[in-house]
């Protein structure tokens, strides 16, 4: 390695501490000695590190979960976009289950060349999954930017929602309405958001209510982040007397809606519903949807920011980079019923 560092360094007429700088994709060299560097390279027939190759058409791998869930193409819209803007083309992926994995996919995008890879909310968000699977892309150089779920022991930025503060709002804006009786339907307790919004509703329950333990243990609903799994969450809750139901997604809080009114109860009448996202749709559901409202936008461009930084040969923060939600009130929400959710008819 020293005498390739020394040859390459003569051939360029610069010294071996440039050529490891400009090897290693460190800031603060001058695009004419990286590229002087980059040509002795060339010229002596050394192969290119990974992140210094020229890549195709600059392509940019965007991994997203299935487009069902109407949060997810604003994610993909909003990122693609920012991307045209800089140059790059992004070659969008959808995961649906049973389809193809996201390791697949990663393996068709390195197939294509493409300069860098944002994944949003992919298997980094699974708390019992391999991280292997990253540690493979950022040992290539491959530039890496994860969204949604942070993991220690990646060599990538993150960008999240504040989830437990997101359901520190919503369960606040009950308490606020008299409620006392609130349950959280949320997603699989082995992915990173779901774990985080749980502890955020435990906190809060807990600093607004008194309770805590095996009580507020009770109240947290585990289930799919879809309708029917809202659906089945709130009933349990329902069934626990809940007056109030927090969601870990809009999609959740439409079945939570439904399994209101399948009993005869009023929203926000009987039962006031809360969700997560503030998707596109839902200030026209019925009721208008009360939601928590994450970022997106600004974690996109955030992401996208990162990427370009990377790209750039500029090393960006790893650890996570934290967003703050926001509480949109409408109307699935309301004063506590003085004498509870009754089942009518």
């Amino acid at each position: 390695m020293a005498t390739r560092l020394a040859d390459i360094a003569a051939q360029a007429g610069v010294s071996e501490a440039t050529v490891s700088r400009v090897l290693n994709g460190k800031p603060n060299v001058s695009t004419g000695t990286r590229q002087a560097v980059l040509t002795a390279l060339d010229v002596l027939g050394y192969e290119r590190p990974p992140r210094l190759r020229p890549q195709r058409a600059g392509l940019i791998g965007l991994i997203v979960p299935e487009l069902t869930n109407p949060i997810f193409p604003v994610f993909a819209q909003i990122i693609e976009t920012a991307l045209a803007t800089s140059g790059y083309t992004a070659v969008l992926c959808t995961q649906t289950p049973g389809g193809i994995r996201e390791d697949d996919y990663t393996d068709l995008l390195l197939e294509r060349g493409v300069a860098g890879i944002i994944v949003v909310s992919g298997m980094h968000a699974d708390s019992t999954s391999a991280l292997d699977r990253y540690t493979r892309l950022t040992e290539r150089g491959l530039p890496l930017v994860l969204i949604n779920g942070y993991r220690e022991g990646v060599d990538a930025p993150f960008i999240s929602n504040d989830d437990t503060t997101s359901i520190e709002l919503g369960v606040e804006h009950l308490i606020s309405l008299g409620h006392t009786r609130i349950g959280l339907a949320v997603g699989q307790e082995r992915f990173v958001p779901s774990i985080r919004k749980a502890a955020g509703f435990r906190r809060a329950l807990e600093a607004g209510l008194g309770v805590k333990g095996a009580e507020a243990d009770e109240l947290v609903a585990p289930s799919l982040f879809t309708v029917e799994g809202g659906h089945a969450a709130a009933s349990r809750l329902l069934d626990l007397g809940c007056t109030a139901v927090c969601c870990g997604s809009d999609i959740m809080a439409i079945g939570a809606i439904r399994a209101a009114r399948q009993r005869g109860l009023r929203v926000p009448e009987d039962v006031s519903v809360v969700g997560f996202d503030d998707s596109p749709l839902v200030p026209y559901l019925d009721p208008p949807l009360t939601t928590i409202r994450q970022p997106v936008r600004e974690m996109s461009m955030a992401a996208v920011g990162y990427l370009l930084e990377e790209l750039g040969g500029n090393r960006v923060p790893r650890g996570e980079l934290l967003y703050r939600p926001e509480l949109v009130v409408r109307r699935s929400t309301g004063p506590v019923a003085r004498t509870g959710p009754v089942e009518v008819g």
